[in-house]
């Protein structure tokens, strides 16, 4: 008997141990699911991150926005083809829309606007950023429902000053002080012909200036160079890959036909604008190219010049040699081409896209002086006239002659002799299509 209640006492005890033991077991699970839950909610509020479309139909002015953006903890996407941006706006879903007016010639940004507001039936937030300054498209934009419009060129940090305006940002990133960079309304190429650079390439200068100046791609022509000149521009490449190409010429043909095949190549790129070429050591300063631009751009002008005139504010430096060879042929210059040229021959120029195949389609037929032949194959297209009201001489602020230039005492003496072979090649052409000589015209200066 004793034994029984003994045995039912121990199996009582047995029980009420499992299930105390179940009890805990189960509280303990529930307080560990409830920490996961609660742990995962504040990761989700630390993750808020607010999601931005950009669209413009330039992929070298999208770069440095989502860049910046992305370091203020914004989610970004951004695309080029206004087809797939709407496709992308459904699956994407944003916080809020960057978009460009002048997106392409069947589809504007302003259709978008319209199916985001109209038929998406959307109330995102939307951001018009555009070189576009017609009044009648502004209008029309804020009567479709957008909440900004501004104007290219516009400074990053203020882009995203009107951002944070609308959205807000990112509660986990902590924002740190950031070099301002201006959205440009414009993309540029550059063509820049290398030989045997490879000491002498100023790496930095040229990083530093895509760094702080939106919408320029760098094409470094290798022209058969005979050092690591390829080597040194293919890794130079790789630092910046969106915004610098490298076109290798196997054979060194001269600067004229490096010139020629990198504005050729670069002419492929639907999204530039305009198309330049400047020296690789930087005799002429990449400030005063962005000013060649800025000029061609705010202008009818199908090329602008950079040109070496000596003048009080300016510190323009050439050897003795060089002045007196400079001074020599350009009167000859002149001749030629019935223009009042002040200088032909510096390595600074910007061109529209509109004149590219009519400029540099055919070889030319001299290696030092095809800046000459650019403008004789101007005036022989659009006849002198038509011609001195595209072109223009836009005065240096800073030019220096760097020592190790490759344009030798011997090279100099051919000029004279390559001037003759342009005046009798580029005449016999004129004459035989047309047979009209020309008055004289001055050339419009800036």
């Amino acid at each position: 008997m004793y034994f029984e209640l003994a045995h039912n006492n121990f199996g009582l005890h047995k029980s009420t141990t499992h299930l105390n033991n179940s009890f805990i077991l189960a509280n303990y699970s529930f307080f560990i699911v409830l920490t996961i839950l609660n742990l995962r909610s504040i990761q989700l509020i630390k993750l808020n991150i607010m999601k931005i479309l950009a669209i413009d139909d330039q992929q070298l002015i999208l770069l440095p926005l989502e860049k910046r953006l992305t370091k203020l903890g914004y989610e970004v996407k951004t695309e080029i083809d206004a087809v797939n941006s709407i496709q992308l706006f459904k699956s994407f879903q944003p916080d809020l829309v960057l978009i460009d007016i002048n997106i392409s010639e069947k589809i504007s940004g302003l259709d978008i606007i319209k199916y985001i507001r109209l038929i998406y039936k959307s109330t995102v937030p939307i951001i018009v950023l555009s070189g576009n300054d017609d009044t009648k498209v502004i209008s029309e934009a804020f009567d479709l429902g957008i909440n900004d419009y501004l104007k290219k060129p516009l400074s990053l940090n203020e882009i995203c000053i009107h951002i944070k305006r609308l959205i807000g940002t990112s509660s986990n990133v902590r924002e740190t002080s950031l070099n301002d960079v201006v959205i440009q309304k414009r993309c540029v190429g550059i063509v820049i012909p290398c030989y045997n650079e490879e000491f002498r390439l100023l790496k930095n200068d040229f990083l530093e200036f895509i760094d702080q100046n939106t919408g320029y791609h760098l094409c470094f022509v290798n022209d058969g160079s005979t050092d690591n000149t390829l080597s040194v521009l293919n890794k130079l490449k790789e630092e910046r890959e969106n915004n610098i190409s490298v076109y290798d010429c196997k054979i060194n043909g001269g600067k004229a036909e490096a010139v020629r095949l990198g504005m050729l190549y670069l002419n492929q790129f639907e999204e530039l604008d305009y198309l330049g070429f400047l020296d690789a050591d930087l005799s002429t300063d990449l400030s005063d190219f962005d000013e060649l631009v800025t000029t061609i751009e705010n202008s009818n002008y199908k090329i602008v010049s950079g040109s070496r005139i000596p003048r009080m504010g300016a510190n323009i430096s050439k050897d003795t040699f060089r002045g007196i060879i400079s001074s020599t042929i350009n009167f000859i210059i002149c001749k030629i081409l019935e223009m009042n040229f002040s200088d032909t021959q510096c390595g600074a120029k910007i061109f529209d896209k509109d004149i590219i195949k009519i400029v540099f389609k055919d070889k030319f037929v001299t290696k030092w002086l095809f800046d000459v032949e650019i403008f004789v194959r101007m005036k022989n297209h659009f006849k002198l006239e038509k011609a001195t009201q595209l072109l223009c001489e836009k005065p240096l602020k800073r030019w220096v002659h760097v020592d190790g230039s490759k344009l030798s005492f011997k090279d100099s003496l051919k000029i004279i002799f390559q001037l003759g072979k342009i005046a009798w090649v580029y005449n016999n052409q004129n004459t035989k299509k047309t047979g009209v000589t020309t008055k004289r015209r001055k050339l419009v200066k800036a």
